[in-house]
């Protein structure tokens, strides 16, 4: 997996937590880097931290399902897409506190980093160089969750739901090209 790749799938990672990080923002009536930079850092830790423990479950069961891992990655990245794709759908309004502490942040993070785990157990399959996806991983969700408080303070929820149509939209096509290489399609 090349390092385009790599970016595409850490983009379409980060967008629930970029969608959460500007519901955190409009949360806040007034916005400092120290918002920015905590979303960024529970988001960016635990986008990293999931596809590591993904990838350690992945790595164990590897040699039993090598003749069938690009359909798993397929069906894996499908269905994290096609539910952020349906998450993007819904007219609910998330509520949520302008509160960043631990009690507030850590089960966002969490809830927000469960894809991961799942990509990591693909990248087992894929032999991804684990340290550099998830260093890469986290970085840019790092980022765009810093940038994602910003917008949601100054522009308020108008983006929430096209970054979770675009995140769900670039793993389910990240998935399909993995199947086409391997059945040589592609």
């Amino acid at each position: 997996m090349g390092l385009t790749e790599l970016f595409i799938i850490a983009v379409g990672l980060s967008m629930d937590a970029f969608a959460v990080s500007v519901c955190k923002g409009l949360s806040v009536q007034k916005m400092n880097l120290g918002h920015a930079l905590i979303c960024g850092a529970y988001f960016g830790g635990f986008q990293a931290l999931m596809p590591a423990i993904g990838y350690l479950l992945g790595s164990q069961f590897e040699s039993m399902i090598t003749q069938i891992d690009h359909w798993v990655a397929f069906v894996l990245l499908a269905i994290i897409g096609g539910n952020m794709i349906k998450e993007s759908r819904e007219t609910d309004v998330e509520k949520l506190d302008c509160f960043f502490g631990p009690a507030s942040m850590l089960p966002l993070a969490v809830a927000t980093s469960i894809d991961a785990l799942a990509v990591g157990v693909t990248f087992a399959f894929l032999q991804v160089n684990i340290f550099w996806a998830v260093l890469f991983i986290g970085v840019v969700t790092f980022v765009l969750s810093a940038i994602g408080v910003r917008v949601g303070h100054v522009f308020g929820a108008k983006y929430k739901s096209k970054a979770e149509l675009a995140g769900g939209l670039i793993l389910i096509l990240m998935g399909t090209k993995i199947l086409l290489e391997h059945l040589g399609i592609l």
